[in-house]
């Protein structure tokens, strides 16, 4: 007899209802055994919310409520801001920055010097130097950078393009289109990041153009006993006069 019963707090019950009990606690949340609890739009909704990085079930579902519970022109924003980025954003042609205008505002600027390239991995990386005001050149978005064992090479990134752009000659003109005379790498201090810079590097000098690198080492308000070896060798190799 106490083979077919199971001890729970709270009380007894029998072995025939505890798969059945497990198999109701595992369903979603908004859910029952004949189907969805919520109607079926809240459900697609919450559905498709879940599916964006980083949102969970109960997440989505909080999400899929407030913007129910909202103003009909909340929703409405939100969706057609959804649908503009699809349809009005892409890629700049020159620096492959993304953008609702080609040529890019940055590329696009006659006041900025474009004969100094700035390359990094994604547009969010652009945004972050963009944003401290200190680069007046212009920029190169390789939208990744090179893996062999995920097996990224060159052609699956702008570095051709890259190429070309400090091969083409001096036209005169905005866009980006000035002869590069010098290239700064700004990837990532990674195993891929270094890799990708190296092979720029070589293929960048190979043309007959200035590369340097965003200087690495130790922050300001860092200590020394918190460094580890990889920023400590940055920060020597680095070392710059004291003015």
């Amino acid at each position: 007899m106490d083979d077919q019963v199971q001890e729970v707090p709270g009380g007894r019950r029998s072995a025939t209802e505890g798969p059945k009990q497990r198999a109701a606690d595992k369903r979603p949340r908004g859910t029952t055994g004949k189907g969805p609890a919520y109607p079926e739009s809240v459900d697609r909704l919450i559905s498709e919310l879940g599916r964006l990085p980083g949102i969970g079930r109960r997440s989505a579902e909080r999400l899929a409520f407030h913007i129910l519970k909202s103003e009909s022109g909340l929703a409405s924003a939100l969706a057609g801001a959804i649908t503009d980025v699809k349809q009005k954003v892409r890629n700049c042609s020159t620096c492959f920055n993304l953008t609702d205008a080609d040529p890019c505002p940055i590329c696009s600027d006659p006041s900025r010097d474009h004969g100094l390239v700035l390359v990094v991995e994604q547009p969010k990386d652009l945004i972050a130097l963009e944003q401290t005001g200190v680069h007046k050149g212009g920029f190169h978005v390789l939208l990744g950078r090179l893996s062999p064992l995920e097996g990224i090479g060159p052609e699956d990134l702008t570095i051709p393009d890259l190429l070309k752009r400090i091969a083409a000659a001096d036209d005169g003109g905005p866009g980006g289109r000035a002869k590069v005379r010098e290239v700064i790498l700004g990837l990532n201090p990674t195993l891929e990041g270094d890799g990708t810079a190296m092979y720029l590097a070589e293929q960048i000098r190979s043309l007959g153009v200035k590369v340097s690198r965003l200087a690495r080492g130790l922050p300001t308000g860092w200590q020394l006993e918190y460094a580890n070896k990889a920023v400590l060798t940055d920060a020597i190799q680095g070392r710059q006069d004291m003015e």
